[in-house]
């Protein structure tokens, strides 16, 4: 698959599971998230998929995240690397984060099977 459609793809997915009320779409979670899925956030703390699907319910879903510089790095036919920087619409003077989701094709379905968010400090390595 052409990266520019796939990274169309997986930036649409990666909306589906932060954006999407998934107390109304419950099944959208299992679409999305593999069953081992693991994420570390950006305090440094490893969290299962049930801990991350508690957070997903209970976030705002009217809630719209900004996206910056979505791309995404083919690993495999069925593995890609998705690499982006998230805000929170409310905060648009902090700086936000780094986020990098492993996608993996299972079953002609790409799931998500890691994700980790790393806060940017606003200082820049040299």
């Amino acid at each position: 698959m052409e990266v520019n459609a796939l990274t169309g793809i997986i930036q649409r997915l990666e909306l589906d599971l932060l954006q999407s009320d998934l107390t109304a779409h419950p099944g959208l979670i299992d679409e999305l998230l593999a069953q081992d899925f693991e994420e570390i956030d950006n305090q440094g703390q490893l969290h299962s998929r049930s801990d991350v699907i508690e957070w997903l319910k209970r976030k705002d879903p009217d809630l719209h995240w900004a996206f910056r510089d979505f791309r995404v790095k083919i690993l495999t036919n069925d593995c890609v690397l998705a690499i982006y920087s998230l805000q929170k619409p409310q905060q648009s003077s902090a700086p936000g984060s780094i986020r990098t989701s492993l996608w993996q094709r299972q079953d002609n379905h790409w799931k998500m099977v890691f994700h980790q968010a790393t806060k940017i400090t606003g200082t820049s390595a040299s």
